[in-house]
């Protein structure tokens, strides 16, 4: 996996790089402010497969999610993986798009990290891989934050199918889903069923999985 990683914490960003490297990817660019992050990714050619960065970088205390919004216009096939020190739902919001509004498949992945995440390595690295392959994951804490706003467009959903799409949020399989919720794999995916159903994402709808994921992001305010 070819990645570019942005902080302006040099001791967090070599600590980051470090690990990357030692599960074998390669890091292709480093930065630390929006204005080096666009170079990098720019001199790379989009040749990149995630750009992992921090929300708050120089010159302005947003400038990392505004970097990285511009990489998603530009590059539409690099996938995106903010990480963030605080549970802030505005920056999931402007991340993943406004309101009824899901962002486009077939093109780079999408996640949404705190901090305090990357510490767990196991965890982090499988959300990067999610992110690699052109999934969408969200931290368990914006996740939680998000759904219990109880949003009108998923007001149809039960609290069952509620709390499994939040799971599909943060990544994690029908497997997992119901090693979590102690459901059988049958009851999960009637519960999956439901949710797509639900949200009018028919069976002719491409990766089904990531525009339910995007629904609930999208649907915060």
């Amino acid at each position: 996996m070819r990645l570019v990683v942005a902080d302006d914490s040099a001791l967090l960003r070599e600590g980051l790089v470090g690990l990357l490297e030692r599960q074998g990817h390669t890091v292709v660019g480093q930065a630390a402010s929006a204005t080096e992050l666009l170079a990098v990714v720019g001199h790379a050619a989009g040749a990149v497969d995630v750009v992992i960065t921090d929300v708050r970088m120089p010159p302005d205390l947003t400038d990392g999610l505004r970097a990285a919004l511009q990489i998603r216009e530009r590059w539409p096939a690099t996938g995106i993986l903010v990480v963030s020190q605080y549970v802030a739902p505005e920056y999931a919001h402007q991340l993943f798009g406004p309101p009824g509004q899901a962002a486009p498949v077939g093109v780079g992945g999408l996640g949404y990290l705190l901090k305090d995440r990357i510490a767990r390595v196991a965890d982090f690295m499988r959300s990067l891989a999610i992110v690699a392959a052109g999934g969408v994951v969200i931290d368990p804490d914006v996740a939680a934050r998000l759904v219990h706003r109880t949003p009108s467009r998923l007001a149809a959903l039960t609290r069952r199918e509620r709390e499994v799409l939040e799971l599909m949020a943060r990544g994690l399989s029908n497997a997992q889903i119901g090693e979590r919720l102690v459901l059988s794999p049958g009851a999960v995916s009637k519960h999956v069923a439901n949710v797509f159903t639900k949200l009018d994402l028919g069976p002719d709808e491409e990766n089904r999985r990531v525009r339910a994921v995007l629904a609930f992001l999208a649907a915060g305010e």
